[in-house]
């Protein structure tokens, strides 16, 4: 078979072998859960398959968090092009995986025993299966989401899930509403944290590099203070929860480490990078160029801490089964072991890898145009955002903080956009009369002004306006209130897709209330059944 008939026949067949590999591996999955879990617990037969059919859903959960949720990291870098989809699912599966082993520990408690209160079941067999439940409705919807082109959060999927099954199995008062406030109040400050940072960060850039003059002089200086603040960022989390178990560091060390490291860093690129951004010309494509290693950088910190914090969906309902059946009681602050964590870590890996590239496409091309500078602006806000979220042990939904950030970089841009044309309209004012060749001129002048020199020109073309006292459009010099508008209008549906946004957001306000119907559902049926 050639290559190219090699690729037809995987292209043709694309689907089937994607589901060939999905349930090859979670058979794999219930194999060793049989031999690595099961088999060194000293439990039942019966016990034995339960945690074996539970490790499968389990695994089958982490593939649609890989699938769905992952996307969210690796699409602004795609759709910007700063990577291939093909590097940026290999990057996401090896830093996802990581992050999930490593510093998955606090997210995957709060899931466990913070969202029902487990001694309100006597019988640790119903909890197990109020667990199982979950999972399997969790995982059920995301799926459908997933085959939908739908990014919904997986955190908000296994919150319900766990809700409506423990109502189901206990009522209303089983469930910690306390702790389901504070998740819901962070799903609200989620997408505002991230959509207000990635816009500073974008606006930071902008006055710092592209609104000056020599946008390349100020580009070799600025990227690598913003490396560095990544590599702080990095390092501080990685002492304070990927090293936790080995070594005890304070978060004041840890962030002194962190100044230490980022400094030395800053030190050794600040030159190359100097000397790369010599080899371009005075533009914003160049500028962008020099972006593309600081972006695929923060992805993959984002991945790490996505890992940490969501792998708490698959395996925090799995955790919990497997010290019901093996302890014969509900003991969740029990450890969760290494295999359950590696089971999780794998299946974001392989769902990643087989299903991602759909979604991953939505978030970086669908929303809004993105380019380097943007793309990292979104990944370094949402890094900040899930790294401190996952040192406070909050199940937040990465899904809002990253299609917030992709929101915040869309609405400044749309401001920034009208401003602009608020000010050429200032400056054709200030035109009125003039030769159209003066006027152009004029605005390519405005545009490459730094702020300072904008501000002054803008002041001179309002006063020239004012003294000529112009209140009409005259042969097409000034723009008329209605065009204004008409023209604001035009900026906001180019730049922000306002169909996507409404989708998007009532696919977040429906995930709650139906995975927790739907595993109500699944708790009366599996109930019926063992009864």
């Amino acid at each position: 078979m050639t290559k190219k008939s090699r690729r037809r026949f995987l292209f043709k067949h694309q689907e089937v072998l994607q589901l060939i590999a999905a349930l090859l591996f979670l058979l794999l999955v219930g194999v060793y859960a049989s031999l690595t879990g099961a088999s060194t617990a000293g439990l039942s037969t019966s016990a034995v398959w339960l945690l074996i059919v539970a490790a499968s859903v389990g695994a089958y959960m982490a593939m649609n968090i890989g699938a769905n949720d992952v996307a969210n990291n690796m699409g602004p870098a795609v759709g910007s092009g700063a990577m291939t989809m093909g590097w940026a699912i290999l990057i996401a599966a090896i830093f996802e995986a990581l992050g999930a082993i490593v510093a998955g520990g606090d997210v995957v408690s709060t899931i466990k025993g913070g969202i029902i209160d487990p001694d309100a079941i006597s019988d640790p067999a119903l909890f197990a299966w109020v667990m199982f439940s979950a999972l399997l409705a969790g995982a059920l919807w995301l799926n459908l989401a997933t085959a939908l082109g739908a990014p919904v959060s997986t955190t908000h999927s296994i919150v319900g899930a766990v809700m409506g099954a423990g109502i189901a199995a206990g009522g209303w008062g089983l469930v910690h509403w306390e702790t389901i406030g504070q998740i819901v109040i962070s799903w609200v400050v989620s997408p505002l944290a991230g959509g207000a940072m990635a816009a500073a960060f974008l606006y930071i850039i902008k006055r710092s590099v592209t609104y000056r003059s020599d946008m390349i002089e100020a580009a070799s200086r600025v990227v690598p203070i913003l490396i560095a603040t990544m590599v702080w960022a990095y390092t501080t989390y990685m002492l304070l929860k990927g090293l936790g178990q080995l070594v005890q560091v304070g978060v004041v060390q840890a962030l002194l480490a962190g100044v230490v490291l980022a400094v030395v860093v800053w030190a050794l690129i600040r030159k190359p990078i100097a000397a790369m951004a010599r080899r371009h010309d005075n533009s914003k494509k160049s500028v962008n160029r020099l972006f593309t290693w600081p972006l695929i950088c923060s992805a993959a910190l984002l991945s790490f801490a996505h890992g940490a914090n969501d792998v708490a969906n698959a395996i925090g309902p799995l955790a919990a089964i497997y010290e019901a059946v093996k302890e014969g009681a509900i003991a969740t602050s029990a450890g969760t072991p290494l295999w359950i964590m590696v089971l999780g870590a794998l299946g974001l890996a392989v769902g990643l890898t087989l299903y991602g590239a759909r979604l991953i496409k939505t978030v970086g091309k669908e929303i809004t145009e993105l380019d380097n500078m943007r793309a990292y602006a979104i990944a370094m806000s949402a890094t900040l955002t899930v790294i401190v979220a996952s040192q406070m042990g909050m199940p937040v939904s990465t899904t809002h903080i990253s299609i917030g950030a992709v929101f915040g970089v869309g609405f400044l841009r749309e401001l920034l956009k009208v401003n602009y044309a608020k000010m050429e309209a200032v400056v054709r004012a200030g035109h009125q009369g003039a030769d159209r060749d003066v006027v152009e001129a004029y605005l390519s002048q405005f545009e490459a002004a730094e702020v300072g020199e904008k501000k002054r020109m803008l002041a001179e073309m309002k006063q020239r306006a004012k003294q000529r006292e112009l209140a009409a459009v005259e042969d097409g010099a000034v723009f008329a209130k209605k065009e204004q508008k008409a023209f604001k209008k035009a900026y906001k549906k180019e730049i922000v897709k306002r169909s996507v946004v409404m989708r998007i957001v009532a696919a977040w306000i429906i995930t709650v209330p139906a995975t927790a119907v739907l595993a109500a559902i699944v708790f009366y049926i599996v109930r019926a059944v063992l009864n």
